[in-house]
């Protein structure tokens, strides 16, 4: 009974192709032969095995060597078996006109490169499909999982690679399964393993002889399989030795730049700052400000508030430029930041600024204002008196860390911010520099990211992609690694920085100077927790004093689970900032303060934008 609820699917199949030839004979018959002509074609055949395979005996195809029709002499084409002739070709033509396709069966040929990744839709009532003894290479296609009646799928002794796609496993009627003798490597997907029985169908046997696949109901340990070395002559070594020179000389102009520009601050930051002086009649320049509580503002104000832009005023030096305190008599201290050389006009920065200036969300600094004075360009901000999330994650002796529930908070906030700039701002902006410096905390310890405002935002039809790199502003470790190949800024180069981010937040590890729990490990922390994730013991990289103080295992494990997405290696594999919101929202929903995040605002929205105090 089984067997026959099986076949019936098929029977059914056939008998409306079977009257829909006799309806149209001609159409029937000639996709058919087409489809056989077109096979013959595409493939070697040095023993001639298909010689009956012509134009000129078209009107017998049910009778060509290797072919079953459903009617021994009638289409549709049943069954193909052409094991042993001795053929060889890349995937061979045509399949897709002999859809009523049963049986396929192409072992012990000299078929090579990869399987079509489309079978399931070429061949849609495929029963059994042998390729064994070939030399079939690439991947298993992950549409194998969509076969609807596939009960055999023969593999074995060719020369595939890589991991066992779990979608396979999903055919329904999938009983007798082998891919022994390759080159797979990687766990054996439970879709699979599942299937397993004592009987000839899908057994240990099925998936022996490669030697770094592993898992039920294999018994060996998992191993990492060698890097190939690569064979391929003179010319790959020419273009890889293209490349290095390029990425050399890159390196060392960026080194240069680098070197001038810290020169200069260190200049700049001796006495009272010598730049200062070059500006030409300081006290007619004003300030631009788009929120002021003090009142018109002058640059000489500017000079006044941060004692002439004095290195005792200096709250941190980035390559975005330098950050001074600005107090102002009878108000709350600001932020001023004198930025780096730009390659923008005064123009455009300032068609820039009047659009960032307007942007207001409970976790951005705002921008209150700026100035244009001779070569020079300074920004006003809200100050933030706690500093930024790299010092509380790594704090000067003697300093308290984040508390679990405030790194809680940190994340969920920076994530609703990305994902505001992201998704719901206008223009849309990417930031481009997520890192834990630029995360600052006001006086609530509410997360607030800075230095958005040096990505070029983006017009309606850009779609999230912005090309234009306004001086690199980047930090070792936090870089996507599709950016390193392309200087293409995206959305999900934004996630990746921002995945980094959660991984100093559960880890207290520091992105490129890593210190392992045990042994030793040369590399960056995406690869350290990538390294612990892959043998189960993603546990071992969580901050220690978190356990010390008795924070639940499961959420940080979870948030540990959405960092590793977000730096995940392909950028179509990382989620949007968004979805990563509402994850660490559903995590954190237990604090208090997740209340306040419940969606996020548009702008016109009060709810998560605040307005200048």
């Amino acid at each position: 009974m089984a067997q026959m609820g099986r076949v019936c699917p098929i029977v059914v199949t056939f008998l409306v192709t079977i009257i829909f030839a006799q309806v149209h004979p001609a159409s029937a018959q000639d996709t058919e032969t087409q489809c056989l002509l077109d096979f013959k074609k595409s493939v070697s055949d040095p023993r001639s095995r298909l010689v009956t395979w012509s134009d000129a005996n078209v009107s017998s195809i049910c009778e060509w060597v290797g072919v079953t029709c459903f009617k021994l002499s009638t289409v549709p084409v049943y069954r193909l078996e052409l094991s042993g002739f001795g053929l060889s070709s890349g995937w061979p033509a045509g399949l897709q006109n002999c859809r009523s396709l049963a049986t396929l069966d192409l072992s012990y040929n000299s078929f090579t490169g990869p399987i079509s990744t489309t079978i399931c839709d070429d061949l849609p009532n495929l029963v059994n499909l042998n390729l064994q003894h070939n030399r079939l290479g690439g991947s298993i296609p992950a549409g194998f999982g969509d076969c609807k009646y596939l009960n055999d799928l023969v593999l074995n002794d060719n020369d595939l690679e890589g991991e066992i796609p779990g979608q396979v496993g999903n055919a329904p009627r999938l009983s007798h399964f082998t891919v022994a003798n390759n080159q797979l490597e990687g766990m054996i997907p439970a879709t699979l393993a599942n299937k397993v029985s004592n009987g000839p169908g899908i057994n240990a046997s099925s998936f022996a002889g490669n030697s770094y696949l592993c898992g039920a109901p294999l018994t060996g340990a998992c191993r990492s399989k060698p890097r190939k070395k690569s064979n391929l002559g003179a010319i790959v070594g020419a273009a890889v030795a293209s490349v290095c020179g390029m990425m050399l000389l890159i390196g060392v102009l960026i080194w240069v730049l680098r070197r001038r520009f810290l020169k200069s601050q260190v200049e700049d930051l001796k006495g009272d700052g010598g730049w200062v002086r070059r500006i030409r009649k300081p006290r007619a320049i004003t300030v631009s400000m788009f929120d002021n509580p003090i009142g018109r503002i002058k640059f000489t104000d500017l000079m006044e508030a941060t004692n002439d832009f004095s290195k005792s005023n200096v709250i941190s030096t980035n390559l975005a430029g330098t950050m001074y305190k600005a107090s102002f008599p009878n108000v709350a201290v600001m932020a001023i930041k004198r930025l780096q050389v730009s390659s923008q006009n005064d123009r455009t920065f300032k068609a820039e600024m009047e659009t960032l200036g307007h942007l207001r969300h409970r976790n951005l600094v705002p921008l209150l204002g700026y100035c244009v004075a001779g070569g020079e360009r300074l920004l006003v901000y809200k100050h933030m008196p706690n500093g930024s999330v790299w010092d509380r994650l790594h704090p000067a002796s003697g300093k308290s860390f984040l508390s679990w529930p405030e790194r809680v908070r940190v994340a969920t906030g920076v994530a609703r911010g990305l994902g505001w700039l992201h998704q719901t701002c206008n223009p849309r902006i990417l930031h481009r520099n997520v890192n834990t410096k630029s995360i600052l905390l006001d006086s609530d310890d509410e997360p607030r990211i800075t230095d958005f405002g040096f990505a070029r935002h983006m017009n309606p039809t850009d779609t999230h992609v912005s090309t234009f790199v306004n001086g690199d502003y980047r930090n070792v470790g936090y870089v996507a690694p599709e950016y390193v190949r392309t200087l293409v800024a995206t959305p999900k180069g934004d996630v990746y920085s921002f995945g980094v981010v959660l991984l100093e937040l559960v880890t207290r590890q520091k992105p490129v100077d890593v210190v392992p729990v045990t042994g030793s490990f040369k590399g960056n922390l995406v690869e350290y927790v990538n390294m612990l994730s892959s043998s189960g013991k993603a546990a071992d990289a969580v901050d220690s004093s978190l356990r010390d103080n008795g924070v639940d295992d499961d959420e940080i494990l979870q948030i540990l689970k959405v960092a590793i997405s977000c730096v995940a290696v392909e950028p179509k594999d990382r989620p949007t900032m968004f979805e990563v919101y509402q994850l660490l929202r559903a995590i954190g929903q237990k604090y208090n303060y997740t209340d306040s995040f419940a969606e996020l605002p548009t702008l016109g929205d009060s709810n998560g934008v605040d307005a200048v105090k």
